[in-house]
């Protein structure tokens, strides 16, 4: 058989970039540890912020890592799964974001010490996934439980929770205002659905001056100017109908010869409307909000009968009115009958900051509240409001879990303790990876005492110390007087799923990423299309 040159056979796209084995590796680590260490300057109290610039020229100023993250419009692949993570630590908790994207990060740095002892990913991933488990294990056996009823211990929570975000001055007030909102809206069955808060931030005024409306704030004014201002013992009708008279949808023609054919077209459109206001004063409602338009003589004959209206209301708001006041949401007109109406002790006019907006307050026992939140400026605000979002994200998961545990770098101290004394029992290289583990989780620690321009070095050293004695368990870094404390004695209580989703989160993504060991990116060429596999499949690779 004769040896002929062999052609070459190309499978990957003109201009793809192609990198295997430890390259791809080192890259990924790389990428994450740079988002890591981004938001790693902005974790707890004496946490700095960051100051992100659209290219739209908008400017948002936060500690708040998933929001960072977000607006850093973060484009490498490995890089981007932090990005997920941190966004799947907001939806399930609310808070914690900073914390899972640091302990990620760390994860990979340790593993790629590991790596360069030349320990395989697949066991380093392994040994993660034990630590991970086991570290479950170790929080639900440290965390304390709480009930609805410690209502010092949920003030605590949300504290904490706002501790370092801009909130300071005013902490102590919304924290009340949080744990208020949370218990009120909280169902009979125990479900919590924070979307039955709705946080309304205005300019305007101070931090303090904010407050927790037992109903809805609509961002809406009266339709007409002779309507009453304030209505006191409010029957509230909710309409998904419009009063007005409907365009045709299809093409039509009205034929109209003389002015008298023309002022009975004029005088039926009116009766038709007339028709409609008879019906909503009929059902002895004095408030309608609608969800559709009103019209101009609608308008009139409502203010005739002094009932307020507002139109064009979101539907978000219109289901919160509903649960807020127990009215139904009428689409029908005809259907409109007193016993669809709500009740509110005061519907009311009024102006916050430079927009006038609608009060309907006073409910009796209203399953959704408006919290609103004032501020000097907008950015001001927009903290507050990320502060106060992650609050009440902590109080939700410590009232559905019924577990809290202290923070101030006091569990992560614990549960390395908890993981080194697991790793000396196993054999084999996974307890490299499970040490490995433990070291990460003081990253935060070493990140809040560095953060407070403490030596980490000496800090560690000594908590270390105090968890190895019998009465250090919830010992943590008081960052504020830079020495060692009792954090649960102290009140910094977090919620257990923060810590739970957190350490489950970083440990799979660090895993994902570890586990890569080929990354082939297309050249981005948007009118080049894939290679068609040819018949009997391809030869090799080029």
């Amino acid at each position: 058989m004769t040896n002929q040159s062999v052609q070459p056979i190309f499978i990957l796209q003109e201009g793809t970039q192609r990198s295997t084995g430890k390259d791809a590796q080192r890259n990924n680590i790389m990428a994450a540890k740079a988002v890591a260490e981004t938001v790693r300057t902005t974790l707890g109290p004496k946490g700095m912020d960051k100051m992100l610039v659209s290219s739209m020229g908008d400017v948002v100023i936060t500690n708040d890592g998933v929001t960072i993250l977000e607006e850093m419009q973060i484009e490498h692949p490995a890089a981007k799964m932090l990005v997920e993570v941190a966004k799947t630590q907001e939806s399930e908790v609310g808070d914690g974001t900073t914390t899972v994207v640091v302990l990620a990060g760390e994860l990979l740095k340790q593993a790629e010490k590991l790596i360069d002892d030349n320990v395989h990913p697949t066991v380093i991933a392994r040994g993660y996934r034990l630590a991970a488990e086991k570290a479950q294990e170790l929080l639900n056996d440290a965390a304390e439980e709480i009930t609805e009823k410690d209502e010092a211990l949920l003030k605590n929570i949300a504290t904490t929770a706002m501790t370092g975000k801009g909130a300071e001055g005013s902490k102590e007030l919304l924290s009340e205002l949080c744990v208020k909102g949370v218990k009120q809206i909280k169902d009979s069955d125990g479900t919590i659905n924070l979307d039955n808060i709705k946080i309304e931030k205005k300019v305007g005024g101070g931090a303090e001056d904010s407050e927790l409306i037992q109903g809805i704030l609509i961002d809406k004014e009266k339709v007409h100017s002779a309507m009453p201002r304030v209505i006191k013992n409010a029957k509230i009708a909710l309409l998904d109908a419009a009063l007005e008279i409907k365009s045709p949808e299809t093409d039509t023609k009205i034929q109209i010869s003389t002015p008298d054919q023309l002022q009975a077209f004029l005088d039926q459109e009116e009766r038709i409307i007339r028709n409609m206001v008879d019906k909503v004063i009929k059902s002895k409602a004095n408030v309608i909000i609608c969800q559709k338009g009103i019209d101009d003589i609608a308008q009139h004959y409502l203010a005739k009968a002094n009932i307020y209206a507002v139109r064009r209301v979101k539907k978000s708001d219109m289901d919160k009115l509903a649960r807020a006041t127990s009215a139904k949401v009428v689409s029908n007109l005809n259907d409109l009958s007193e016993q669809d109406l709500g009740f509110a002790g005061v519907v009311e006019e009024q102006k916050v900051g430079d927009e006038v907006m609608t009060y309907v307050k006073e409910c009796k026992n209203p399953k959704a509240v408006t919290l609103l939140v004032r501020g000097g400026t907008e950015h001001v605000v927009a903290e507050l409001e990320r502060a106060v979002k992650d609050a009440l994200g902590d109080i939700a998961a410590s009232l559905k879990n019924k577990k809290v545990v202290a923070g101030a770098g006091a569990i992560e101290m614990e549960i390395a303790k908890g993981l080194r004394t697991y790793a000396n029992k196993l054999s084999g290289k996974e307890q490299l990876a499970v040490l490995a583990f433990a070291n990460s989780l003081e990253i935060i620690p070493r990140t809040l005492a560095e953060n407070a321009g403490l030596d980490p070095i000496d800090i560690l050293t000594d908590l270390k110390s105090k968890h190895d004695s019998k009465e250090g368990k919830w010992f943590g870094i008081d960052v504020m007087k830079g020495k060692l404390f009792d954090a649960w004695k102290a009140g910094v209580i977090e919620p257990l799923k923060i810590k739970t989703q957190a350490i489950k989160s970083a440990s799979e993504v660090a895993e994902l990423i570890l586990r890569i060991d080929d990354v082939i990116a297309a050249s981005g060429s948007k009118d080049s299309m894939p290679p068609q596999m040819p018949p009997g499949g391809y030869g090799g690779m080029e």
